[in-house]
């Protein structure tokens, strides 16, 4: 059977409890072998300002994770890629027997239009976005899942989700988990 592999990509400033418990949650609901966690080196729609050095990043990410199932990964180093749609391309090229999961939070899917190929992200591969408080009703109603609309899944067949072929996609309603690296960067300041 091929191995079937979430993928959480972000900037980890810092890595927190939250990305653990979607993590987790992720691995249970989808059915998923691993979860890779691609730290970015730097996000193209955040500004470099503020954002810790990518060796910190990492190692806070590993400290965070405590699970065998979760691994920290600097692929996009590695590939020298920059763009979300760039690394899943290499990831299918790679890895082509993998079936891959793209994960990500309601507000990710809220901005994803401003993704560079956004919607070749959801040809490549199938998405699961994660309740997040505050973002699912106004994501769930922003023009990416309008126009995806008529593939999305039910939460009762999520964990077929790495199965189906793209575009797919599902909204996972899961406890809610009050971390945010927003709130940590602002009250270490």
């Amino acid at each position: 059977m091929p191995r079937r592999i979430g993928l959480l990509g972000g900037s980890f400033n810092p890595a927190h409890e939250g990305h653990r418990h979607v993590s987790r949650e992720a691995l249970k609901r989808l059915d998923l072998d691993q979860i890779w966690w691609l730290v970015a080196p730097q996000n193209p729609l955040k500004p470099a300002n503020g954002i810790a050095p990518f060796a910190k990043r990492l190692a806070a990410a590993r400290a965070v994770a405590r699970d065998r199932r979760i691994k920290i990964l600097d692929l996009e180093t590695c590939f020298g890629t920059r763009y979300t749609v760039d690394t899943v391309t290499a990831f299918r090229r790679l890895w082509p027997r993998t079936r891959f999961v793209w994960l990500m939070g309601a507000d990710n899917l809220r901005q994803i239009r401003h993704w560079r190929r956004w919607r070749e992200i959801f040809a490549c591969l199938p998405v699961a976005v994660m309740d997040r408080a505050t973002y699912s009703l106004g994501a769930l109603s922003e023009l990416p899942a309008q126009a995806l609309r008529r593939y999305r899944l039910s939460p009762g067949a999520a964990r077929r989700l790495a199965g189906f072929y793209p575009p797919a996609w599902t909204f996972l309603p899961i406890r809610l988990d009050p971390h945010s690296a927003s709130d940590i960067r602002a009250n270490r300041t």
